[in-house]
């Protein structure tokens, strides 16, 4: 066996990688990044200018259907017969743009048919449905 000279050893590459450094300048990204993400969220802040003639946008009122755990349906307060909900809809809103349609429906009213009511809307072009729920301890509003 040939033994190194102590001269030699020393010139010999290094193998490992030492990841102190890369650490450092990792931990320093990570701060930069903490720093600046919320004042990139806010935005630019611009002075606006004012106007005489400006009107709120009207915001639309979503159409709330109510189905009962005997089965009856109401479109608002008003009773109406499940076979004629799509065409009392149509009449009311059009179909150039579906309203936002809120779902209420009784604990005790079976899931299938929700699910069918909701299937029987998004044929015919509502799609934007919505199924509503009282927050846990919340009591039920009168209708």
């Amino acid at each position: 066996m040939k033994t190194l000279s102590p001269r030699r050893a020393l010139y010999e590459p290094l193998a490992e990688i030492n990841v102190t450094p890369l650490v450092d300048v990792m931990l320093v990204l990570l701060i930069v990044f903490m720093v600046t993400a919320p004042m990139l969220a806010s935005g630019m802040k611009v002075d606006l200018p004012q106007a005489q003639s400006i009107a709120p946008l009207d915001p639309k009122e979503p159409v709330v259907i109510t189905v009962q755990k005997d089965g009856r349906l109401f479109l608002g307060h008003n009773e109406i017969a499940s076979a004629d909900l799509v065409a009392k809809l149509r009449a009311s809103h059009g179909t150039d743009s579906p309203p936002v349609i809120h779902l209420r429906g009784d604990r005790e009213v079976a899931y299938g048919e929700m699910v069918a009511l909701m299937d029987r809307l998004a044929a015919a072009g509502f799609a934007k449905v919505a199924l509503l729920a009282n927050a846990q301890g919340a009591r039920n509003p009168a209708h």
